[in-house]
């Protein structure tokens, strides 16, 4: 098995596609809304990957966070609210807010289950800062470290009991760019002891299945490579301070905050300790070149996403609660008059 997530080009699987990811074997894959125009035809093309493969568990992914990031929209999907919603009820009532954050992502995961889909990249720890490029902005639960981890704690218990498994991310800390990564490198000039509340949410969560890392320049723990690329800080910081010991993704590989050609980038991220390599846009060349330069999965990595993907559940359909669910929601969001 190649460790590395890969994209799908559209609505269904080339005859070249097919032939490929069957003759490579990746880890997994994620989906985009280039991929996504029904619920018909989107849970025939899960159904087409897990075929594909036969494994009991495959890793078919999204980025699902809900407001400006959601692959799956109206009509055809469910509206759900950025994380922005939540951290602003949390300021009026914190028991409303983690209830009403556990039901959302409950409801989330019963939609994407039924579609196939057993991974959601959500939710983010990043600290939202004053100041800070908005590419992070409403997607962040806050900036309290404490408040952060407390509603992502709950969005992943509420994915874990409709089947899905969730995945932290931006490890070490995404909220102090001031560039947004899919554009340029951000440089983060604090202190370690400014970082510590960076890092703070991620450490509550370290027992996380899934987590990715970040494409930031962090000079106080390595001057010349991202997160991405650093073995430093995924030795150091990830797996040391935070203690994270789950299955590790890159970002997307493809952003432009990194250098040099997506093979080579994804070769030093694999070196580096990341254990698998998120390539989204299903550029053939780049898909082959990767496998040419990465070796098979090695038993550690195999083990951790055994781990994560045990619990996930394809549904037949979406269970009947999911409007409850969303009601319940809509019902506590309203509070502060903020229905997604």
């Amino acid at each position: 098995m190649v460790p590395a997530i890969f994209g799908c080009s559209g609505l269904t699987l080339t005859p070249d596609e097919r032939d490929f990811f069957s003759d490579a074997d990746p880890a997994g894959y994620i989906l985009f809304g280039r991929n996504c125009e029904s619920r018909e035809q989107l849970r025939a093309l899960t159904d087409e990957l897990r075929e594909l493969h036969g494994r009991d568990h495959l890793l078919v992914s999204i980025d699902q966070e809900g407001g400006r990031v959601a692959r799956l929209r109206p009509p055809q999907w469910a509206a759900y609210p950025a994380a922005q919603a939540f951290a602003e009820l949390y300021d009026l009532a914190p028991a409303s807010a983690i209830e009403a954050a556990r039901v959302n992502a409950h409801a989330m995961a019963l939609e994407l289950s039924a579609m196939g889909i057993t991974v959601d990249y959500h939710p983010p720890l990043d600290l939202r800062q004053p100041g800070a490029h908005d590419v992070i902005g409403d997607r962040a639960f806050g900036s309290d470290p404490m408040q952060i981890a407390a509603l992502g704690r709950v969005t992943l218990e509420g994915f874990a009991k409709g089947g899905v498994v969730g995945c932290i991310k931006h490890m070490p800390g995404h909220g102090r760019t001031t560039v947004d990564t899919h554009k340029e490198m951000p440089t983060v000039h604090e202190s370690a002891e400014e970082l510590e509340a960076d890092i703070a949410p991620f450490r509550a969560l370290n027992h996380a299945l899934i987590g990715m890392t970040g494409h930031l320049l962090f000079p106080v723990w390595d001057a010349e490579n991202p997160a991405t690329l650093s073995e430093t800080i995924i030795r150091d910081i990830i797996r040391g301070e935070i203690g994270f010991e789950g299955l590790l993704l890159t970002d997307d590989i493809d952003m432009e905050a990194l250098e040099g050609r997506i093979p080579e980038r994804s070769a030093r991220a694999h070196a580096a300790g990341c254990d698998i390599v998120l390539n989204c846009w299903a550029k053939m060349d780049d898909m082959i070149g990767i496998c040419n330069v990465l070796p098979a999965m090695g038993d550690a990595t195999k083990a951790r996403l055994d781990r994560a993907l045990e619990g996930t559940i394809v549904a037949d359909e979406m269970a009947g609660e999911h409007g409850e669910l969303l009601a319940k929601r809509d019902a506590l969001l309203a509070l502060v008059g903020e229905p997604a």
